[in-house]
């Protein structure tokens, strides 16, 4: 784990923030007491979306709508 201070931090913040990109963990010091602990966030997951299209095909198959989207739409809004 590097140190730094809170000066250090404040006058060269990019070269601390590089040290955590790289994966180090950074504690920050005033007075040569801690007072925080810098480091990268955890991987975010992917969230899986759902197949909405697989979904539609399951639902409806092959058959074709009489009307489509944009025609509903069209229809809602009525005449501009």
């Amino acid at each position: 784990m590097k140190t730094t201070t809170i000066r250090e931090l404040r006058h060269d913040t990019t070269m601390v923030l590089e040290w955590v990109k790289n994966g180090e963990t950074v504690e920050v010091t005033r007075r040569n007491e801690p007072v925080a602990i810098l480091s990268a966030p955890g991987r975010k997951r992917r969230s899986v979306r759902p197949d909405f299209a697989a979904r539609l095909k399951r639902i409806y198959g092959r058959q074709a709508l009489a009307v489509t989207a944009t025609e509903l739409i069209a229809e809602a809004r009525g005449e501009r």
